[in-house]
């Protein structure tokens, strides 16, 4: 049977960080968090559990979450977010894998709580994640704050396991516009340092898109007032990320 290390970025989540170590505690061999010198009580939820504790100043999703797994013992890691936990099912799978890893890595479906919503369309479930692998076969990587993980080799030697990871994503519709805010600021200024372009049209016709592409073609209608929510601050997002741009862009003009 594997080893294996669960490795999770940290700032300031208190509010959620011990439901994703209780729900990984019959899978994990050690659980290793990598902290952003957080001001509330992440650390002591992580003394409770023993966890491996670690800091180090944020510089970027890809970068923080690429120097997590480092400080990892085992080369089997599974990666989470603070936000997120494992369903029952994930467990079982997880557990039979440790098994028998033939993969160098696995999928597996992540489900969204929305305001207390669980949502299933929007383009937001299943949401597949690759979030289990052997760590010299790939490596994060993707555009800030949008982090993903790949294998150098492709998904072809990649699996899938049966469960859910379950993402609380906002507690409230206020906390969805302040991440908007937050990741809208990174998403610009990475777009601005790959030399990207915002021209006029944009700021207009991508949000439009967006907001059908969510609430009409995704069926987000179907998960009713979230959304028309999630599908509305999408459409906004879109429109704040090219505002943002364009404003570096004008900035570097003058």
């Amino acid at each position: 049977m594997i080893k294996l290390s669960v490795v999770i970025i940290t700032f300031n989540e208190e509010k959620n960080l011990e439901r994703c170590l209780v729900s990984v505690k019959d899978v994990a061999d050690e659980i290793v968090v990598l902290d952003s010198f957080s001001t509330d009580k992440t650390q002591q939820i992580c003394e409770k559990h023993n966890v491996k504790f670690f800091q180090h100043k944020f510089d970027g999703h890809i970068q923080q979450k690429n120097r997590a797994i480092t400080y990892a013992s085992n080369k089997h890691v599974l990666s989470l977010d603070a936000d997120e936990a494992l369903d029952e099912t994930l467990v079982a799978s997880i557990q039979e894998i440790k098994k028998n890893f033939t993969k160098e890595g696995y999928y597996m479906n992540r489900l969204t709580n929305y305001c207390g919503h669980w949502v299933k369309h929007c383009g937001w479930y299943p949401d597949t994640k690759l979030r289990l692998w052997e760590s010299s076969k790939g490596h994060w990587t993707g555009l800030n704050p949008h982090d993903k993980y790949e294998l150098f080799s492709g998904d072809k030697n990649a699996g899938f396991l049966k469960g859910d990871i379950l993402h609380y994503s906002y507690y409230s519709v206020a906390d969805h516009y302040k991440q908007v805010e937050y990741f809208t600021t990174i998403a610009s200024n990475a777009y601005f340092e790959k030399g990207k372009k915002a021209p006029f049209f944009k700021l207009f016709v991508n949000p439009v898109a967006k907001f059908i592409d969510h609430y009409l073609l995704k069926l987000g209608f179907l998960d009713g007032k979230s959304g028309y929510l999630i599908s509305r601050i999408s459409a906004y997002a879109t429109y704040l990320k090219y505002k943002k741009l364009r404003a570096l862009h004008q900035k570097t003009t003058k």
